[in-house]
């Protein structure tokens, strides 16, 4: 039996296998546990396997890649046009067979270890941003209920929230004073949680050359450059800077039809964190417009006079991950850009 490609659908404990040979036709159809998976790929010789990229796939294609197989991972929204009526898992699993021999299809890279890592150890940091931004919004709520109205910003429900809890007022009860303190102390906590995890990312970005290098750049900081290097590695799965840009969400989207081009707002696709770090980046980059004269302030400043600021943040954005992009890809450090004199 002749198998040239293998398709397989995943879950937690069984993985639905499909076999094809050199001309498409299916030969193999087996639902197997993980277990006797890599029992079954471990006997063959080399073949190409395709998987979705989700949870577990990148630690399965690891281990099939040390067998000797060529691995590739894709992403559910591409293999989706290839699954035949219903959907089963059978089906699925054969949907991921043919998409994976498609010279044109997209691959994801496989993570190591170190990624994986530092990938889980921002998306804590992301969950506990989230949780201690919940924990301020119902102490605003509930004091919004007792007639007190707050000013935006955490500085000033902490001085209000540490009046109300030194019992210098006599507008609340004991009970919902205790209810505050629960919430204060419960923001204090998320607070060194947040506070330890930004210390061990700043010290994996000094010790990173590549993140070194990628916070040479004007907006990039631990935060940005580790979470690029946990995502994307050495940026050889992009062609060019735009790639990275266009999977990052920040170019245009595009509806064109009988030769018209029309583009819209940017397309917001991709990865969704990787953009927010990109664009609070950029807006603080902004924020220093004529503090330090550059090329790139004196062209912030030229676009900021004739668009809003927000799109002026995203084109510099965008322009920050391409720059990041050539960093990772020819291994070099960032060239300040001559301010041209009149």
């Amino acid at each position: 039996m002749e198998i040239a490609t293998i398709g397989i659908d995943l879950s937690k404990t069984t993985f639905h296998v499909i076999g094809l040979n050199t001309r498409g036709e299916i030969v193999l159809r087996r639902k197997l546990s993980r277990k006797q998976l890599l029992l079954y790929t471990a006997n063959r010789q080399p073949i190409l396997i395709g998987m979705e990229a989700c949870g577990g796939a990148h630690f399965l294609g690891r281990a099939l890649r040390d067998q000797g197989h060529d691995v590739r991972l894709m992403p559910a929204q591409y293999v989706k046009p290839y699954v035949k009526t219903n959907k089963n898992d059978y089906l699925d699993a054969e949907a991921i067979a043919e998409a994976v021999q498609r010279p044109t299809m997209r691959f994801v890279p496989i993570k190591t270890d170190e990624q994986l890592d530092l990938q889980a150890l921002h998306r804590v940091r992301d969950r506990w941003v989230a949780r201690r931004t919940a924990v301020m919004n119902q102490m605003r709520g509930l004091l919004l209920e007792r007639g007190v109205v707050i000013r935006k910003g955490p500085s000033y429900l902490m001085a209000q929230a540490q009046e109300i809890l030194a019992g210098r007022s006599i507008l609340f009860s004991a009970r919902l004073c205790g209810l505050l303190r629960e919430l204060k102390q419960e923001w204090d906590e998320l607070d060194r949680r947040i506070e330890r995890t930004n210390a061990e990312l700043q010290h994996i970005a000094k010790q990173d050359d590549a993140c070194r290098r990628l916070m040479e750049v004007p907006g990039v900081g631990p935060l940005v450059s580790t979470a690029l290097v946990a995502a994307i590695g050495n940026g050889v799965t992009f062609r060019k800077g735009r790639d990275l840009s266009a999977w990052l969400g920040l170019v245009p989207r595009q509806h064109s039809t009988g030769g018209k081009p029309k583009l819209l707002g940017i397309s917001k696709c991709g990865n969704e964190y990787l953009r927010r770090m990109f664009l609070h980046g950029a807006r603080s980059v902004v924020m220093q417009i004529g503090r330090r004269p550059s090329a790139m302030s004196s062209w912030l400043t030229e676009l900021t006079k004739r668009t809003h600021r927000n799109v002026a943040v995203v084109a510099l954005a965008n322009k920050m991950a391409r720059i990041a992009w050539a960093i990772l890809s020819n291994g070099t450090s960032y060239c300040t850009p001559v301010l041209k004199t009149v």
